[in-house]
């Protein structure tokens, strides 16, 4: 690490460690923050889209309609980033035939993390965001998968770093507080959430993730547990009234930026550019869920009236219309397994919406075959092609 990128920064301290290399220790939050004309008109934007999907999330009738599609789509997007190349096709595909042996291996590791959203999100009810939370999604997020073996669920007990693929500690564009340092850190940053700071809770939810990402407390997992807690933090405070916020699509569509923002901060100081970069996120990432919450439901209302336009429905075949919005991909003996009722009644359901093209046959599977949603699918895997 060259210490002379980091030597005007107002964000934190380099330090010599007692094995000779140089590692950076943020200052305790919050820092100095100078709200310009820009800054408020991008937060005033960020919190009335905001608003706006927290609303329609109070709305829902059934709000898992649109968390599952959602926070599928978060995990893939959010394990891309760390290198993985499991799409939302494999996913669905990997829990609609659990009992089959994944054929990407990667999908593991993005199913981990629906888990640890799941966990997470239900916890908050009785646990505030805290090292002991943050400790048990990173558990459950590493189980089974690479890195299991470096210390799931534990802070770390040596030096990480962080830089390009084989390079030395030396070498690294950016290495984290030693760690006795980085204990201290993450207490302060764990007191930090727990003093009712002044600053907008949106500044605050910036604040605490560029934070936790210059920790960095664990030997692995810290970019995905970072990202998991902007949404975590957004539910706990009450900005979001459902977890339909997620921010992994944009700091995957500009992941360069994205790291460079938030090096520049530990570099320079540059509070004001990371802030402006993560309220845009929010409030693009806002209206883009907004958006596709509208698509979903009518989609929804449309399979309604398609199943209520034939006689004699059975009563499976209704149970199939919301389940298939938590995973557009199902089989038979996986649905009567879960819902605890006939393999019969269940496939007296499926061949319904056959019959009405909600559904098709997924092709060249002669064991435990599989059904697809087609127009589902494809509303839910669309590449954005908006920019902001």
């Amino acid at each position: 690490m060259d210490t002379k990128d980091f030597k005007n920064s107002s964000a934190g301290k380099c330090i010599k460690a007692p094995k000779g290399y140089w590692a950076f220790i943020p200052n305790p939050l919050p820092p100095k923050t100078h709200y310009d004309r820009g800054l408020v008109s991008i937060l005033s934007e960020a919190d009335r889209l905001l608003g706006n999907l927290s609303g329609t999330g109070r709305l829902l009738p059934n709000p898992y309609l649109l968390i599952a599609p959602y926070s599928r789509r978060e995990a893939v997007l959010s394990s891309r980033i760390e290198g993985t190349q499991a799409s939302l096709g494999d996913l669905f595909l990997f829990e609609a035939a659990r009992q089959e042996e994944p054929k990407v291996p990667d999908v593991r590791e993005v199913w981990n993390y629906v888990q640890a959203m799941e966990y997470g999100i239900n916890r908050l009810k009785d646990l505030p965001i805290s090292i002991r939370l943050i400790c048990k999604i990173h558990k459950i997020l590493m189980e089974g998968v690479r890195g299991e073996h470096i210390t799931p669920g534990e802070m770390r007990l040596s030096q990480n770093w962080i830089g390009r693929p084989g390079c030395t500690l030396n070498e690294a564009a950016y290495v984290p507080p030693p760690v006795e340092e980085m204990k201290q850190a993450i207490n302060d940053w764990e007191k930090y959430l727990h003093s009712n700071p002044e600053e907008p809770p949106l500044i605050q939810c910036a604040l605490m993730h560029y934070q936790f990402e210059a920790i960095h407390p664990f030997l692995d997992g810290n970019g995905r547990i970072g990202r998991l807690l902007i949404t975590f933090f957004l539910c706990e405070r009450g900005y979001l009234t459902q977890p339909l916020l997620y921010l992994s699509a944009f700091f995957e569509k500009h992941r360069e930026e994205y790291y460079s923002r938030l090096l520049a901060v530990s570099q320079k100081g540059d509070w004001q550019g990371w802030i402006k970069f993560f309220l845009r996120g929010v409030a693009t990432q806002a209206e883009d869920a907004l958006t596709d919450a509208k698509k979903i439901l009518e989609l929804h209302a449309e399979y309604q009236r398609l199943l209520e336009g034939t006689k004699k429905v059975p009563e499976s075949a209704h149970r199939l219309v919301d389940e298939i919005f938590l995973n557009p991909m199902i089989s038979i003996s996986g649905l009567s397994h879960k819902w605890n009722i006939s393999f019969p009644s269940v496939k007296t359901g499926v061949l319904r919406l056959l019959e009405i093209g909600i559904l098709i046959e997924v092709p060249g599977r002669k064991r435990n075959k599989l059904f697809i949603a087609p127009k589902l699918m494809e509303l839910l895997t669309a590449t954005k092609k908006k920019a902001r």
